[in-house]
């Protein structure tokens, strides 16, 4: 239920949130995101519901279809999908990171407790997807064929 997207044959980039969620969308109306440790490339900002002045920040299911509404590429980024009921004290977590995390080519690491989904883009270069729910990996999987098994993706220097 964890996936690494290094060939990109349905994105447009790495990390392309409208198309890299659309086999779940359905599923995910109901979370809410922290998202931390960003770095984007677009040139759609004014339309974004992001917080540069924060290390991490949480937006709703409406503000984030608004960016993957968008042509909005994450070149690096964590993203944790949260049920909305489920309570999250920002001030008190340490926030989700990608740059010189080791431990997100771990299967089944999920940097915060109680995630649904995490999404981590990697240098515009991988983008690793990890669930908690088997239904929603496997809608993933079946829509992105060309993901790989995170625990059998073996890193190439």
């Amino acid at each position: 239920m964890n996936w690494i997207i290094r060939n990109i044959s349905k994105l447009k980039y790495h990390t392309n949130l409208g198309i890299l969620l659309e086999p779940i969308k359905d599923d995910i109306t109901d979370l809410k995101w922290l998202i931390s440790d960003l770095d984007i490339n677009t040139s759609e900002m004014e339309k974004l519901p992001i917080n540069h002045e924060k290390d991490g920040f949480l937006i709703s299911s409406q503000e984030m279809k608004m960016i993957c509404e968008t042509d909005t590429q994450i070149v690096w980024g964590a993203f944790s999908g949260i049920k909305k009921n489920v309570e999250l004290k920002t001030d008190k977590i340490e926030f989700p990171y990608a740059e010189g995390n080791a431990e997100i080519w771990k299967n089944g690491n999920l940097q915060v407790e109680n995630s649904k989904i995490e999404i981590i883009a990697w240098d515009s270069s991988y983008t690793i997807v990890k669930f908690t729910d088997e239904k929603m990996s496997d809608k993933f999987k079946k829509y992105f064929d060309e993901a790989i098994e995170l625990e059998s993706y073996k890193w190439k220097k």
